[in-house]
Order: structure tokens, then C-alpha cells, then sequence
């Protein structure tokens, strides 16, 4: 919970309402990042921090449920947990809808929203090293050559060497040194391992 990197973002047009969540979260020792509007949200975060926004519904300008929509336009996957006063339950339906991980009112207790922030930052971290594990195995596939990747295609299927020889045209040694080859620059030590990694890569067996 204490990750000096998380931030929350704090977007709510109340000078009081940002002033108090932000002493709260201090407290518990995050670091917290206040915009009076959506749009100087949008104009000064940056998408590498990690954390969660805590965000108002109701606003001048561009609206909680609008900046929601322009961060996943952006292709933003900071979670988002809606905190009004004015809400009602079709805006609450239409924000968890678009992937919001909670809509609080107001007045919230400390302790509940403490915990949905918990959540948010968690899952926030969870997705954030899915993504770097997956662009990891992107890259090591990246530095297959064309003729290891047609081996891979076809280790993914299931087929066996001496299939994958006759589908391509080449003897079964051949395909024994492709496959060598595929996964030392794959970084696995077992087929299981490099089929795990093949599939979590999108990659379609041939």
C-alpha cells in the first residue's frame, strides 16, 4: 500500500473536497497529485505514474463521466473511482460500465474510501507489471527470424518435429536447431513454458 510511486489523483472542483482528501491520503502516506478540473488533469498527468484517480462527477467543463471517456481514448488503463455528491444510479451504471473500479457518494467514510483506494492501487499495480511481463515476451519474439517463427507457429499447434519438417519443407535436425534456437531467445527451459508464453503473446499456431 506504501508504494512511494503510487499517486492519487485527485480531480474535484471543491477547493475543501481537495484539500481534505489530500490530508487524508498524506496521512496515510501516499503521495497525492489535486487538479480543480478535468481538463487540467488531462493537461498535466502524466500516464507513467502509477496509482488511481479519485474523480468527481459533476464539474464545470468537462464532466467526470467525459474525462473517463478521453483517458480511454487515450488507450489509459489508471483505474478510476468516482466520489460525488450528485450522483444517481444511471451515471453510476454508465461509469462502472466503461470500466470504473467504484462510484462512492458523498459523504464517504475514511475507512471505506481508504479501502477502495487500496484496491485501485493494487489493481493498478497488477495491470502495470502484466503489461511490462507481456512487452518483455513481446520483445525476446521479436528477435525471432522469419523461419523461427513458422517453427514456433507450429510448436504452438502441437505438431512434432518431424511433422513441422514435412509442413515446411526441411529435415527434423533443422527443425531441432530452429527450436533450440527459439527457445534460448525465448528465455524458456521447457516447451510448456514456451507454449505459456507463445499464447500470452497472441501468438496463433499454424
Amino acid at each position: 500500500m506504501n508504494d512511494p510511486a503510487a499517486t492519487v489523483f485527485v480531480v474535484d472542483d471543491e477547493p475543501s473536497v481537495r484539500q481534505a482528501l489530500s490530508r487524508l491520503f498524506r496521512l496515510a502516506s501516499l503521495n497525492v497529485a489535486a487538479f480543480e478540473s478535468a481538463q487540467a488533469f488531462l493537461e498535466g498527468h502524466d500516464p507513467s505514474t502509477p496509482g488511481c484517480l479519485l474523480l468527481d462527477l459533476a464539474m464545470p467543463g468537462l464532466s467526470g463521466l467525459e474525462l473517463q471517456e478521453a483517458l480511454a481514448g487515450r488507450g489509459s488503463r489508471l483505474p478510476i473511482i468516482f466520489l460525488t455528491g450528485h450522483g444517481d444510479l444511471p451515471s453510476g451504471v454508465t461509469a462502472m460500465k466503461r470500466g470504473a473500479v467504484d462510484f462512492l457518494t458523498k459523504p464517504i467514510d475514511a475507512a471505506d474510501l481508504m479501502e477502495a483506494v487500496r484496491g485501485a492501487i493494487e489493481k493498478d499495480r497488477s495491470a502495470r507489471r502484466a503489461h511490462a511481463e507481456l512487452t518483455e515476451i513481446q520483445r525476446r519474439f521479436a528477435t525471432l527470424t522469419p523461419r523461427e517463427y513458422e517453427v514456433l507457429c507450429h510448436v504452438v499447434s502441437g505438431a512434432l518435429n518431424k511433422q513441422i519438417a514435412a509442413n515446411l519443407g526441411t529435415t527434423e535436425k533443422t527443425i531441432k536447431v530452429h527450436r533450440s534456437r527459439v527457445m534460448e531467445k525465448a528465455k524458456v527451459g521447457s516447451l510448456a513454458e514456451l507454449v505459456t508464453l507463445a499464447v500470452r503473446a497472441g501468438i496463433q499456431p499454424s
